[in-house]
């Protein structure tokens, strides 16, 4: 299976990237390695990737729309996993353009490359952040979505819609992820687990919003993997049971289906660390959301995929793998 997998220097690309290799599959890799985190911690991951067979890589911005159309002329793959973006919820409301560049016009960049070069299927990266607004727990892919609260979540959303057009139009198979606070070894450190990791480490203060009142359903990125590499092999049907065509369209969550008081994260990961942590409580922070539940039924009737890994597993392997990381 030749594979062209986006973001792949990123957390979850590099797992990914490592699982199709094993699988066997050919895998193109693009990445504009930009620096919203240390470009250390990606060439690190990069570094283990390199050298492995089918492996390939490929400096790309996404954005540039003729080294896109390039790309996908040179390879020709035949699915594409889309996981490039420019990430973080709080970073939206200081750089916006920088989240309309790679979310909105990357995106577009590579539904036309899979438009023009007959990709079998598409699979995306969208986000939990979509349900902004919604009160119903737990959430599900039936929901209303029409009321974000960060501009990271409407250029999420924008890609669902998008995804849908290019479906509807060129019978473009595509599949949206809405993917629940993934974490694990080689995570991000924008993210609040690694941040609390480090900080707890040297003794320093973390910012914990809502004063900890929040709950998150926190997916170990194994799990991820796992509900990914199902949903790739499993592209929507072009025809309905009666024979008539249909967009072949899908959208599922996939988190963990657990959610936990961000408290309790912090109490694992002192136990694990062996040091307490120093709280310093704040009001609620401008776009983020007091909870996070992914109501998975139809992924795991369509796939039979179901998370395994519970917090104390989970991120007691991301902080042996932080240890070992840093030394």
């Amino acid at each position: 299976m030749l594979v062209l997998l986006t973001g792949a220097a990123g957390f979850i690309g590099f797992h990914l990237a490592k699982r199709m290799l094993d699988d066997g599959c050919e895998v193109h890799a693009v990445d504009n390695l930009n620096s919203y985190y240390d470009v250390r911690l990606k060439a690190a991951r990069l570094a283990l990737l390199q050298g492995r067979s089918g492996f390939h890589f490929h400096h790309l911005d996404l954005a540039d729309r003729a080294a896109t159309a390039a790309c996908f002329q040179k390879i020709k793959p035949q699915r594409v996993i889309h996981l490039a973006a420019q990430a973080g919820v709080r970073y939206s409301l200081e750089n916006p353009h920088a989240y309309a560049d790679s979310n909105l016009v990357g995106f577009l960049n590579v539904l036309e490359g899979c438009r023009h070069h007959s990709v079998e299927h598409l699979v995306y990266a969208s986000s939990s952040s979509v349900y902004g607004a919604n009160t119903k727990i737990p959430f599900a892919t039936t929901d209303n979505v029409d009321y974000p609260v960060s501009f990271y979540a409407a250029t999420k959303k924008a890609n669902e819609l998008m995804a849908h057009t290019y479906s509807h139009l060129f019978q473009l198979p595509t599949t949206g992820l809405r993917f629940f606070t993934v974490y694990g070894p080689w995570g991000r450190p924008d993210m609040a687990y690694y941040s609390f990791t480090k900080a707890i480490f040297a003794g320093e203060e973390i910012s914990v919003f809502n004063h900890g009142k929040m709950r998150r359903d926190f997916t170990y990125v194994d799990d991820i993997i796992e509900g990914l590499v199902r949903v790739a092999n499993l592209p929507p049907a072009t025809t309905a049971s009666d024979g008539k065509p249909v967009a072949p369209y899908r959208i599922y969550n996939i988190g963990n289906n657990q959610p936990v008081e961000l408290l309790e994260f912090i109490r694992v990961l002192e136990r694990h660390i062996g040091r307490a942590a120093r709280l310093k409580l704040l009001p609620m922070q401008p776009g983020d959301v007091l909870e996070t539940y992914a109501d998975i039924d139809d992924l795991t009737r369509d796939t039979g995929f179901k998370p395994m890994t519970g917090i104390e597993q989970g991120l007691g392997a991301f902080v042996d793998w932080y240890r070992q990381y840093n030394k």
